[in-house]
């Protein structure tokens, strides 16, 4: 039986240009809800998230992509094999040295030592790059130069961010090389990366339309971001693990959407 999900609404918009970057927000309608269920196919001009755990999302295009963000190799359906996968090195529960060898892209969010990470991949209708930050160390304890990648998904005129393991506020230059995004899924712990409240700062210097909160351990980690959030956002609950999301469908006001973890069934 098919299992249906709240969504942002679907708008369909001209397919985006992949040269070159186009992350400029678009903002038009306000949200409300439509059915969605992994893996059905997606109309022209939306993408399709879906929350696995922790930091780890699915990311569906309209061209039958499928992107899984800080990889792990759990996933769920093990029958699911994702067109391209991104890491980070901060820890264990966010990248794995043994990846599906099914996988064809493969991509680690550091470089060789003393290098940063230079990725800018398209895949279908998927195009992928990085923007590095340093980070402090696995927990907390020494430096590392351009440790973190900040992965931008470029899909049916969207510029969707996932900040890793960010430990630091963006320089001037970080923003511009990231660009406007109209989605962002943001790390909100409030310890092993950064103070919540510094954490919102970031989040409306990038201007993201829809604010997607990750990396919490527990209800009162995440109750606790909102909180410290009330008033700059919208809070939304999803009442599932997944959104479909078109340019044209953005709220108008910058707004908090909840998603319930859940590993592809």
């Amino acid at each position: 039986m098919r299992r249906w999900i709240a969504c942002i609404a679907l708008i369909t918009t001209p397919a985006m240009a992949q040269e070159p970057s186009a992350c400029i927000a678009l903002a038009q309608n306000e949200a409300r809800v439509i059915p969605a269920a992994f893996g059905d196919l997606l109309p022209k001009g939306s993408v399709r998230l879906r929350f696995l755990n922790h930091a780890s999302f699915a990311l569906e295009t309209p061209g039958g992509i499928t992107a899984i963000t800080d990889y792990t190799g759990l996933i769920g359906n093990p029958d699911v094999v994702p067109d391209a996968v991104t890491m980070n090195n901060a820890h264990d529960s966010h990248f794995t040295d043994h990846p599906d060898p099914r996988i064809p892209h493969v991509l680690r969010g550091w470089g060789p030592p003393g290098l940063p990470a230079r990725i800018d991949e398209t895949v279908g209708d998927l195009r992928i790059r990085n923007v590095t930050t340093d980070t402090r160390g696995p927990f907390g304890e020494g430096a590392r130069a351009n440790g973190n990648s900040i992965f931008i998904f470029e899909a049916a005129g969207l510029c969707i961010a996932h900040l890793g393991h960010l430990h630091q506020m963006l320089s001037t230059d970080q923003r511009a090389r990231i660009g406007r995004v109209d989605v962002v899924m943001v790390p909100v712990d409030g310890g092993y990366t950064m103070d919540q409240r510094a954490m919102t700062q970031v989040v409306e210097d990038l201007h993201a339309r829809l604010v997607i909160p990750m990396h919490w351990f527990g209800p009162d980690t995440l109750a606790a971001f909102l909180a410290k959030s009330a008033g700059a956002f919208e809070i939304v609950t999803a009442g599932g693990p997944e959104v479909e999301i078109s340019r044209a469908s953005l709220p108008k006001r910058p707004t908090i959407l909840l998603l319930d973890p859940a590993l592809i069934p």
